[in-house]
Protein backbone atom coordinates (compact mmCIF):
# COMPACT_ATOMS: atom_id res chain seq x y z
CA UNK A 1 0.00 0.00 0.00
CA UNK A 2 2.87 2.37 0.79
CA UNK A 3 4.51 1.61 -2.56
CA UNK A 4 1.29 2.52 -4.36
CA UNK A 5 0.46 5.52 -2.12
CA UNK A 6 -2.83 3.89 -1.17
CA UNK A 7 -4.09 4.74 2.33
CA UNK A 8 -7.32 2.74 2.47
CA UNK A 9 -7.61 -1.06 2.70
CA UNK A 10 -10.82 -1.11 0.68
CA UNK A 11 -9.19 0.83 -2.13
CA UNK A 12 -6.24 -1.57 -2.12
CA UNK A 13 -8.57 -4.56 -2.22
CA UNK A 14 -10.28 -3.20 -5.32
CA UNK A 15 -6.88 -2.47 -6.86
CA UNK A 16 -5.46 -5.97 -6.40
CA UNK A 17 -8.68 -7.63 -7.60
CA UNK A 18 -8.43 -5.74 -10.88
CA UNK A 19 -4.63 -6.01 -11.32
CA UNK A 20 -3.19 -9.54 -11.65
CA UNK A 21 0.34 -8.11 -11.72
CA UNK A 22 -0.17 -6.60 -8.27
CA UNK A 23 -1.53 -9.93 -7.00
CA UNK A 24 1.75 -11.58 -8.05
CA UNK A 25 3.79 -8.85 -6.34
CA UNK A 26 1.80 -9.26 -3.13
CA UNK A 27 2.15 -13.04 -3.21
CA UNK A 28 5.91 -12.78 -3.68
CA UNK A 29 6.18 -10.29 -0.82
CA UNK A 30 4.30 -12.62 1.55
CA UNK A 31 6.20 -15.81 0.77
CA UNK A 32 9.53 -15.95 2.59
CA UNK A 33 12.30 -17.67 0.64
CA UNK A 34 14.94 -18.55 3.23
CA UNK A 35 16.83 -21.79 2.70
CA UNK A 36 20.27 -23.31 2.19
CA UNK A 37 21.92 -26.47 0.88
CA UNK A 38 21.52 -29.50 3.19
CA UNK A 39 19.26 -27.54 5.52
CA UNK A 40 18.74 -29.79 8.58
CA UNK A 41 21.66 -32.07 7.58
CA UNK A 42 20.40 -35.07 9.56
CA UNK A 43 17.32 -35.27 7.36
CA UNK A 44 19.37 -35.39 4.18
CA UNK A 45 21.64 -37.97 5.76
CA UNK A 46 18.53 -40.13 6.30
CA UNK A 47 17.53 -39.57 2.67
CA UNK A 48 21.00 -40.61 1.51
CA UNK A 49 21.58 -43.52 3.88
CA UNK A 50 18.08 -45.00 4.16
CA UNK A 51 15.33 -43.60 1.94
CA UNK A 52 16.88 -43.66 -1.53
CA UNK A 53 18.40 -47.15 -1.04
CA UNK A 54 14.98 -48.34 0.22
CA UNK A 55 13.28 -46.99 -2.90
CA UNK A 56 15.85 -48.62 -5.19
CA UNK A 57 15.36 -52.04 -3.61
CA UNK A 58 12.02 -52.16 -5.47
CA UNK A 59 12.76 -50.40 -8.77
CA UNK A 60 15.47 -48.93 -10.97
CA UNK A 61 13.93 -45.50 -11.30
CA UNK A 62 13.20 -42.68 -8.91
CA UNK A 63 10.84 -39.70 -9.00
CA UNK A 64 11.25 -36.89 -6.47
CA UNK A 65 9.09 -33.77 -6.04
CA UNK A 66 10.49 -30.77 -4.15
CA UNK A 67 7.28 -28.82 -3.56
CA UNK A 68 7.73 -25.17 -2.62
CA UNK A 69 11.34 -25.38 -3.76
CA UNK A 70 12.10 -21.66 -3.29
CA UNK A 71 15.48 -20.69 -4.80
CA UNK A 72 16.51 -24.27 -5.58
CA UNK A 73 18.82 -25.28 -2.74
CA UNK A 74 16.68 -28.27 -1.72
CA UNK A 75 16.23 -29.93 -5.14
CA UNK A 76 19.89 -29.33 -5.99
CA UNK A 77 20.81 -30.93 -2.66
CA UNK A 78 18.80 -34.00 -3.68
CA UNK A 79 20.61 -34.09 -7.04
CA UNK A 80 23.96 -33.90 -5.24
CA UNK A 81 22.90 -36.85 -3.08
CA UNK A 82 22.16 -38.92 -6.19
CA UNK A 83 25.66 -38.17 -7.48
CA UNK A 84 27.28 -38.94 -4.14
CA UNK A 85 25.54 -42.32 -4.10
CA UNK A 86 27.00 -43.02 -7.55
CA UNK A 87 23.55 -43.55 -9.03
CA UNK A 88 23.40 -41.10 -11.89
CA UNK A 89 25.55 -42.98 -14.39
CA UNK A 90 24.12 -46.37 -13.48
CA UNK A 91 20.50 -45.27 -13.21
CA UNK A 92 19.52 -42.89 -15.99
CA UNK A 93 15.82 -42.86 -15.10
CA UNK A 94 15.99 -40.33 -12.26
CA UNK A 95 13.93 -37.14 -12.15
CA UNK A 96 13.74 -34.35 -9.60
CA UNK A 97 10.73 -32.10 -10.13
CA UNK A 98 10.93 -28.74 -8.33
CA UNK A 99 7.97 -26.37 -8.14
CA UNK A 100 7.02 -23.05 -6.59
CA UNK A 101 4.33 -20.39 -6.92
CA UNK A 102 6.86 -17.54 -7.02
CA UNK A 103 7.95 -16.92 -10.61
CA UNK A 104 10.84 -14.65 -9.63
CA UNK A 105 12.30 -17.19 -7.20
CA UNK A 106 11.95 -19.93 -9.84
CA UNK A 107 14.00 -17.80 -12.22
CA UNK A 108 16.70 -17.52 -9.55
CA UNK A 109 16.56 -21.27 -8.93
CA UNK A 110 17.10 -22.04 -12.61
CA UNK A 111 20.13 -19.74 -12.66
CA UNK A 112 21.61 -21.66 -9.73
CA UNK A 113 23.83 -18.87 -8.37
CA UNK A 114 24.31 -18.57 -4.60
CA UNK A 115 26.18 -16.68 -1.91
CA UNK A 116 28.66 -18.57 0.28
CA UNK A 117 26.16 -18.42 3.16
CA UNK A 118 23.91 -20.91 1.36
CA UNK A 119 26.75 -23.48 1.38
CA UNK A 120 27.56 -23.48 5.10
CA UNK A 121 26.47 -27.13 5.53
CA UNK A 122 28.77 -28.36 2.75
CA UNK A 123 32.46 -29.20 3.02
CA UNK A 124 35.13 -27.80 0.70
CA UNK A 125 35.35 -31.02 -1.30
CA UNK A 126 31.62 -30.92 -2.07
CA UNK A 127 31.80 -27.27 -3.02
CA UNK A 128 34.64 -27.95 -5.49
CA UNK A 129 32.80 -30.88 -7.04
CA UNK A 130 29.43 -29.25 -7.46
CA UNK A 131 30.02 -25.48 -7.86
CA UNK A 132 31.98 -23.10 -10.05
CA UNK A 133 33.25 -19.93 -8.34
CA UNK A 134 32.34 -16.87 -10.39
CA UNK A 135 34.44 -13.69 -10.71
CA UNK A 136 31.94 -11.88 -8.45
CA UNK A 137 32.64 -14.39 -5.66
CA UNK A 138 29.32 -16.19 -5.94
CA UNK A 139 28.91 -19.92 -6.46
CA UNK A 140 27.15 -21.38 -9.50
CA UNK A 141 25.87 -24.95 -9.47
CA UNK A 142 27.65 -27.04 -12.11
CA UNK A 143 25.74 -28.13 -15.24
CA UNK A 144 25.75 -31.86 -14.40
CA UNK A 145 23.78 -31.07 -11.21
CA UNK A 146 21.60 -28.40 -12.80
CA UNK A 147 20.42 -30.73 -15.56
CA UNK A 148 18.99 -33.24 -13.06
CA UNK A 149 16.36 -30.76 -11.78
CA UNK A 150 13.25 -29.67 -13.69
CA UNK A 151 11.82 -26.40 -12.37
CA UNK A 152 8.26 -25.30 -13.09
CA UNK A 153 5.43 -23.17 -11.73
CA UNK A 154 2.84 -25.01 -9.65
CA UNK A 155 0.15 -23.81 -7.24
CA UNK A 156 -0.25 -26.35 -4.43
CA UNK A 157 -3.76 -25.07 -3.77
CA UNK A 158 -5.01 -26.20 -7.20
CA UNK A 159 -5.45 -29.68 -5.73
CA UNK A 160 -3.46 -31.57 -8.36
CA UNK A 161 -0.09 -33.28 -7.76
CA UNK A 162 2.73 -32.67 -10.22
CA UNK A 163 2.79 -36.44 -10.85
CA UNK A 164 1.07 -39.59 -9.55
CA UNK A 165 4.12 -41.85 -9.69
CA UNK A 166 6.30 -40.19 -7.06
CA UNK A 167 8.69 -42.00 -4.73
CA UNK A 168 9.57 -39.06 -2.50
CA UNK A 169 7.95 -35.69 -1.79
CA UNK A 170 9.71 -33.00 0.19
CA UNK A 171 7.54 -30.06 1.21
CA UNK A 172 9.22 -28.34 4.13
CA UNK A 173 8.15 -25.14 5.88
CA UNK A 174 5.44 -24.43 3.32
CA UNK A 175 2.25 -25.25 5.25
CA UNK A 176 3.10 -22.55 7.81
CA UNK A 177 1.24 -20.28 5.36
CA UNK A 178 -1.87 -22.48 5.23
CA UNK A 179 -5.01 -22.74 7.33
CA UNK A 180 -6.29 -26.11 8.57
CA UNK A 181 -8.53 -26.85 5.58
CA UNK A 182 -5.69 -26.05 3.19
CA UNK A 183 -3.34 -28.35 5.12
CA UNK A 184 -5.89 -31.16 4.86
CA UNK A 185 -6.27 -30.61 1.11
CA UNK A 186 -2.51 -30.50 0.55
CA UNK A 187 -1.92 -33.72 2.49
CA UNK A 188 -4.47 -35.47 0.27
CA UNK A 189 -2.72 -34.06 -2.84
CA UNK A 190 0.59 -35.52 -1.70
CA UNK A 191 -1.03 -38.85 -0.82
CA UNK A 192 -2.49 -38.97 -4.32
CA UNK A 193 0.87 -38.20 -5.92
CA UNK A 194 2.89 -40.85 -4.07
CA UNK A 195 3.24 -44.48 -5.02
CA UNK A 196 2.30 -46.97 -2.26
CA UNK A 197 5.06 -47.20 0.33
CA UNK A 198 6.69 -43.95 -0.83
CA UNK A 199 8.01 -41.14 1.38
CA UNK A 200 6.82 -37.69 2.46
CA UNK A 201 9.07 -35.23 4.33
CA UNK A 202 7.57 -32.24 6.16
CA UNK A 203 9.20 -29.28 7.89
CA UNK A 204 10.41 -29.82 11.45
CA UNK A 205 7.75 -27.51 12.92
CA UNK A 206 4.87 -28.87 10.80
CA UNK A 207 2.43 -31.67 11.50
CA UNK A 208 -0.08 -34.00 9.83
CA UNK A 209 -3.67 -32.85 10.49
CA UNK A 210 -5.58 -35.38 12.59
CA UNK A 211 -8.18 -36.02 9.88
CA UNK A 212 -5.52 -37.31 7.46
CA UNK A 213 -3.12 -39.03 9.84
CA UNK A 214 -4.38 -42.41 8.62
CA UNK A 215 -3.04 -41.72 5.13
CA UNK A 216 0.57 -42.04 6.31
CA UNK A 217 2.65 -44.21 8.62
CA UNK A 218 5.45 -42.71 10.69
CA UNK A 219 8.96 -43.48 9.45
CA UNK A 220 11.20 -41.04 11.36
CA UNK A 221 8.92 -39.07 13.73
CA UNK A 222 11.55 -36.61 14.99
CA UNK A 223 12.52 -35.77 11.41
CA UNK A 224 8.88 -35.57 10.25
CA UNK A 225 9.32 -38.29 7.63
CA UNK A 226 6.31 -40.44 6.73
CA UNK A 227 5.40 -43.32 4.42
CA UNK A 228 2.22 -43.50 2.36
CA UNK A 229 -0.05 -46.05 4.07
Amino acid sequence: MNALSIQNYGVYKKFILSNPEEQEKLRNALTINVTKFFRDPEIFETVKRDIIPEILKKKQRIRIWSAGCSSGEEPYTLAIILYELGLVNKMLDAKILATDIDLEILKKAKEGVYDKAALVNMNESQIRRYFNIRPDGKYEIKPHIKEKVQFQYHDLMKGVPISRTLDLITCRNVTIYFNESQKLALTRVFHEGLMPGSFYIMGMSEYLPRDVEHLFKTYRPLQKIFIKA
